[in-house]
């Protein structure tokens, strides 16, 4: 019999979830990068700075971006590593893909893409600098066999960076839940014609682990330390990975 996992808070199949996840993320690909904009209030772009800036990325590095969607990391690191460098933009989902792709194209950036499920990665072993995986972890079915994968095609000396929403610190909860669970979905329906994907999404941020259960989740994984940080209050953590 299908084991089951959890679709936002509903239960479902092992089998269906990856379905159902991609059919979210068909649904506001055209209108993603607009809604995170209004839904953080432009805090992504700030959360995602901190990632780039805080990463250690050199000349020549070969990275790994995960779940990269609309592309504003792999931008970024492509900016970073130069053309001696080598960025792939993966995600699971087409749709995303392809409109990264397209944006990164008209801004005249031609990175390799993926189509990738990372629980399955299409890479050799020992072969990134790093990789980084930006509010993807917590739409993955099994989040042990993907950090496994990320952690077999880093180099020794390579790290993960998970940047993903977290456990949000305790006094601003209920603001917090009153925003993501009757805002975020009349957001949705009001700008991209579907609040049941963001109630989803809103959904999905309470199921994911907080911030010590991934840090050990990642050291389970085979890193060999792992530390974190707190951003706004604890609404996204970063955390690291580092393999020895």
């Amino acid at each position: 019999m299908d084991k089951t996992t959890h679709f936002g808070f509903k239960s479902v199949a092992e089998s269906e979830k990856a379905g159902k996840v991609a059919e979210v993320f068909h649904s506001v690909a055209q209108k993603y990068d607009v809604m995170n904009d209004l839904m953080s209030g432009g805090l992504h772009r700030i959360w995602k700075h901190f990632t780039l800036n805080t990463a250690g990325v050199r000349r020549g590095d070969k990275v790994l971006d995960i779940a990269g969607g609309t592309g504003d990391l792999a931008r970024g690191w492509a900016k970073r590593v130069g053309k001696e460098g080598e960025v792939w933009l993966t995600d699971i989902n087409s749709s995303m893909l392809t409109v990264g792709r397209d944006r990164l194209l008209d801004e005249g950036l031609m990175l390799p893409v993926s189509l990738a499920d990372a629980e399955k990665l299409p890479f050799p072993d020992n072969y990134f600098n790093l990789v980084s995986v930006a509010f993807g972890l917590r739409n993955m079915t099994h989040k042990d066999a993907a950090l496994a994968e990320m952690y077999r095609v880093l180099k020794p000396g390579g790290k993960l960076l998970v940047l993903e929403f977290s456990k949000v610190w305790k006094p601003l909860s209920p603001v917090y839940d009153f925003y993501s669970f009757k805002a975020l979905p009349v957001m949705g329906k009001l700008v991209a014609n579907d609040a049941d994907s963001y109630q989803y999404l809103a959904e999905s941020i309470r199921m994911h682990p907080d911030q010590e259960t991934l840090k050990q989740l990642m050291l389970d994984a085979g890193f060999g330390k792992v530390d974190y940080h707190n951003l706004s209050a604890g609404v996204v953590a970063l955390h690291k990975g580092f393999k020895f």
